[in-house]
């Protein structure tokens, strides 16, 4: 993670963005993340047939690395470290989505935690402020 928060910052200082607006990246991560939407607008593939498909595939790489980038680009310039963040929130989300409820709804492809156990566990932590 290191490397490429590296090479994000270089990347924004050779060209003198290095003091973009927080909001105005949060701004550009909502509208590329609006255009990776925007690959699957009127079809629901399964995973399977979304990796055969080459062209969408293609594009598919293209919007999520300009996501990321834009996400990098906000985390490098306020000295966020990504990868504790990101191991963090996945403590906090193992916490939330036990896997073995989620599992369940997994199988039946729902993946919707409806099951009353999983409301009480996801009601109980927004409850104490967590996400």
């Amino acid at each position: 993670m290191k490397k490429i928060e590296t090479q994000i910052y270089q990347y924004l200082k050779e060209r003198g963005w290095d003091n973009l607006a927080p909001a105005n990246i949060a701004k550009s991560i909502s509208i590329e993340a609006a255009e990776l939407l925007e690959i699957f607008q009127w079809t629901n593939n399964s995973l399977e047939e979304t990796k055969k498909d080459t062209q969408k595939m293609a594009e598919i790489k293209k919007e999520l690395a300009d996501v990321l980038i834009y996400a990098f680009d906000m985390a490098v310039l306020l000295e966020i470290d990504t990868q504790k963040i990101i191991e963090e929130k996945l403590e906090q989300v193992k916490k939330k989505y036990p896997a073995v409820l989620m599992r369940k709804n997994a199988k039946a492809q729902s993946g919707s935690g409806a099951s009353s156990e999983y409301l009480k566990i996801k009601n109980d932590y927004r409850r104490k402020g967590k996400s």
